[in-house]
């Protein structure tokens, strides 16, 4: 089956409520390989590469995020890349 890439924009109440590592632990159940990382200007930004079943489920699971998260809303674009792993990466 062929993988999914999609790039996510995570906003709202979403940094300094374990987002990151919320995320990568779902990823990681999942199957999902690719990043998460926090934005300067207060967003998430996301990319996640799996089977498309699994991809939506991520991404469903965005929308809520862990329980002290208050999503605004979640912008998603295509992508591209190979990735191995789900990592959390450096503020950019």
């Amino acid at each position: 089956m062929q993988k999914q890439t999609r790039l996510l924009q995570i906003h709202g109440l979403v940094q300094g409520v374990f987002f990151r590592e919320s995320m990568r632990e779902k990823a990681l159940e999942l199957g999902i390989t690719g990043w998460v990382r926090n934005r300067r200007a207060g967003s998430v930004e996301a990319l996640v590469q799996g089977e498309p079943e699994n991809v939506e489920k991520i991404i469903a699971w965005a929308r809520r995020g862990p329980p002290q998260a208050q999503v605004e809303r979640v912008e998603i674009a295509e992508a591209d890349g190979a990735f191995d792993s789900f990592e959390r990466l450096p503020t950019c």
